[in-house]
């Protein structure tokens, strides 16, 4: 079920890949990829988007794992687009570093989502917050990281830029799935201690972020 799901999400990588590939041969600006592939590594979008692997992990039954981050890439995807048109926020960078500490809470959430390690292999759905409902969230912070990447859109151009931070963000999602799984593996019996440590390190980081942003 693991090796499952894992190659579900190592997908999303792959075909990262293969449209990059694709792109070597229609003339795209290997600038524009280059800055696509490193613009996701800024802190803010790197800690949301291992964030997403973690999360899923600790609360989605195994076989869904791979929504958290697909819903990700999807949203991120259109809302970049929508960036690249003109369609910002005000204050999106500060929504931005909020969307950290969110993501820390929904892991302070997700100590309470223990895993069941009966027949089914599945994950208990969190009680205080339905898995619906942190996906949804997801898909609200994939947004404002999407009309971040948008606005930022290199002039030469946007194709080979998406292609390029897509595949860096299936890159530090499958990063989060890993480590969430590590935490399963080798903490089962201290892994709502190593959720909440997790959890509560974002949640300073995205202070720590917004803090520089209102300075």
């Amino acid at each position: 079920m693991k090796a499952q799901f894992l190659r579900r999400i190592a997908a999303l990588a792959l075909l990262g890949g293969m449209a990059c590939a694709a792109q070597a041969h229609t003339g795209h600006s290997a600038g524009s990829l280059m800055q696509g592939l490193t613009h996701p590594f800024g802190f803010d979008h790197l800690l949301a988007m291992v964030a997403v692997g973690v999360w899923s992990v600790s609360v989605l039954p195994a076989h869904k794992v791979w929504q958290g981050p697909a819903l990700f890439m999807l949203v991120l995807a259109v809302s970049a687009a929508l960036g690249m048109m003109g369609l910002t926020l005000p204050y999106l960078e500060h929504m931005v570093s909020l969307s950290v500490i969110l993501f820390g809470a929904m892991l302070l959430l997700a100590r309470s989502a223990p895993v069941n390690k009966g027949r089914s292999g599945f994950v208990r759905r969190l009680s205080a917050m339905p898995a619906t409902v942190g996906l949804g969230l997801i898909a609200a912070a994939a947004s404002l990281h999407g009309l971040a990447h948008g606005a930022e859109t290199p002039a030469s151009g946007f194709a080979g830029y998406a292609v390029g931070f897509l595949a860096t963000t299936a890159l530090l999602h499958v990063s989060g799935v890993g480590v969430g799984l590590s935490i399963r593996r080798w903490l089962a019996q201290r892994s709502h201690l190593a959720l909440g440590s997790l959890g509560a390190a974002l949640g300073i980081a995205g202070i720590w972020l917004f803090g520089q942003l209102a300075a």
